[in-house]
């Protein structure tokens, strides 16, 4: 991925520039948050969003604000094509930007697979760090079709997308108060929150810090990829205005 100046840059970089635009306020739900754009045909948005719905009770989405964009509309640098829908949904690392503005400093890692066991995480077992690659690690993961998120939510087992960031222990106990203040507004998606110095979902983590695993924004359209719907998604694609967002129950 490159820069505006065409300077080559890594995703831990992009990462860390989104978080300190975005300005989310739990308190006035007024602000940016950083979104995922999907682009699809305009013939499957009927079933897009009805998949949409579907992760979105059952907990498998990050939050039920999206935004659907037509032919001809722009987002970021990013005009939607001809005959092609665009969804623009909440990316996790939303989750770190809230965090970062409530003076909590994270370090995501890394994205990857997470084994799930009769509804339970189980552990890591695929990843590719935020530091080493120049594309979003889910978009790589979600386009080796080593997911089985459909099969989870059939059956209670099977592989879903998620990340991991750490955070310092000295934070535990305000990163516990800030996570609850979102979900009080509908963001979601917190897998696990592991001990201090202790591994999570069988990773390690680095001494005086804990690991918070977040599921992944992109699970929604992993699904529609196994479900053969043609979706192209470009994770953390820009911010976008809350306000400008609508929720999925609003479309049905």
């Amino acid at each position: 991925m490159q820069d505006k100046r065409g300077v080559v840059q890594f995703t831990s970089s992009k990462i860390e520039d989104l978080m300190f635009r975005t300005t989310l306020d739990l308190k006035s739900m007024e602000g940016d948050i950083i979104v995922n754009l999907s682009i699809a045909d305009a013939d499957d948005i009927v079933d897009v969003l009805e998949f949409l719905k579907l992760t979105s009770n059952s907990g498998l989405s990050v939050s039920p604000f999206l935004k659907v964009l037509e032919s001809g509309d722009v987002i970021g640098d990013l005009t939607i094509p001809e005959g092609k829908v665009g969804i623009a949904t909440m990316c996790s690392m939303t989750i770190d930007g809230v965090l970062l503005k409530s003076g909590i400093m994270t370090n995501p890692k890394f994205g990857g697979v997470v084994q799930i066991r009769n509804g339970l995480p189980v552990r890591f077992t695929d990843v590719l760090t935020y530091t080493s690659t120049t594309i979003d690690p889910l978009e790589v993961l979600m386009s080796q079709d080593i997911t089985s998120v459909t099969r989870m939510l059939q059956t209670g087992s099977g592989k879903i997308l998620a990340n991991l960031r750490e955070v310092h222990l000295a934070k535990r106990d305000e990163i516990n108060s800030v996570l609850s203040g979102m979900m009080d507004i509908g963001i979601n998606g917190i897998l696990e929150v592991g001990d201090p110095n202790s591994r999570v979902l069988d990773v390690p983590v680095e001494r005086d810090h804990l690991g918070v695993v977040v599921i992944g924004g992109t699970n929604p359209m992993a699904i529609m990829k196994e479900q053969g719907i043609n979706i192209r998604t470009n994770a953390m694609s820009t911010l976008m205005d809350i306000n400008s967002m609508d929720k999925i129950e609003d479309y049905f």
